[in-house]
């Protein structure tokens, strides 16, 4: 049996599992692949598929082009990058795996503190001599407006407190009882944009979200004001937010997901001012990486023995 590892950039897949307890051929791909005919060709061979998230697009059009595939692996429970549809008809089961969402969590604060205190700028104008070049802003008394208040944006909500901020919330279907039990306030959208201090999104991706944050919400938002997305990129308009920096409609944004990844060198994003960009590390923790790398071995070894686990699709 050959199983082939997706988009493994760290190269630690192997290392974050017991994968002796299966008898397959085990490839990992270190570095991502975007061409589907070399991805067709790559896979060509694979039994099993292993992917990370949705770093690549799983297409009907090249299912179809993988008739040894028989079991999808994704880490998580949600992949919209996989066509469920086509790998159900096509006889391929797809799995997916428990996950934390601390990680994220954790990394949004680290975000909005970065960008508030100047980290990265002033790490780097420290290394090249300078001494206090610019000057940071506290958190105490500010508001935090979170977009979307589920099991990310709750939990974000209430560590707001020990920083003593004022949160504020809005989704589409968020009851003011939610926002409460959070230690929130139910806002509209339109409040929240001209309100908060912080902007930080936590909302589901889909259509319904798609450029919720465009030219105009952003003309909302104060020019003290800053935007921290850790959700997806489809939900805020790229070109208008780079216009914003530019024009300082907004004070800065921290970014840790985008539009096209790996960014291409060319992404306007880089040459924008008063950004903290990451990687899309949200997730990209060792202690995730083991939940998720232990659980597609277990989901792989009950696909084996003819009882898989967390299967998402129904193949039959």
């Amino acid at each position: 049996m050959k199983i082939t590892v997706l988009d493994d950039y760290q190269s630690v897949a192997l290392r974050c599992a017991d994968w002796s307890v299966l008898d397959a051929d085990i490839e990992t791909l270190p570095r991502h692949i975007d061409d589907q005919d070399e991805l067709a060709r790559v896979l060509a061979d694979a039994d099993v598929v292993v992917a990370m998230r949705e770093r690549t697009p799983l297409p009907a059009a090249l299912l179809e082009r993988l008739p040894k595939l028989r079991l999808l692996v994704t880490t998580s429970t949600r992949n919209a990058s996989i066509d469920m549809d086509a790998a159900a008809v096509l006889g391929i089961a797809v799995c997916g795996t428990r996950g934390t969402k601390a990680s994220t969590i954790e990394h949004t604060w680290a975000l909005i503190l970065a960008l508030l205190r100047n980290i990265p700028a002033e790490q780097q104008s420290l290394r090249d001599g300078g001494w206090q070049r610019g000057i940071g802003s506290c958190l105490a008394g500010k508001y935090l407006g979170l977009l979307g208040l589920g099991s990310i944006g709750g939990k974000v909500a209430r560590i707001a407190d020990a920083f003593d901020m004022r949160p504020i919330a809005w989704s589409t279907n968020l009851t003011k009882q939610r926002a409460e039990e959070c230690g929130a306030r139910l806002v509209s959208k339109e409040e929240l944009l001209r309100t908060a201090d912080i902007v930080s999104i936590h909302l589901v991706p889909g259509d319904r979200n798609r450029g919720l944050i465009g030219a105009g919400e952003l003309a909302m938002m104060r020019p003290e004001s800053f935007l921290v997305n850790t959700s997806r990129a489809s939900i805020v308009d790229t070109a208008a937010l780079v216009d914003a920096l530019r024009a300082g409609t907004i004070a800065g944004a921290a970014v840790d997901v985008f539009d096209t990844e790996p960014l291409p060198a060319d992404h306007p994003l880089l040459h924008a001012p008063n950004t903290v960009l990451t990687p899309h590390l949200g997730y990209v923790t060792l202690d995730g990486y083991r939940v998720f790398y232990g659980d597609v071995v277990e989901d792989i070894a009950g696909w084996i023995a003819g009882s898989p686990v967390r299967v998402l699709n129904d193949p039959s």
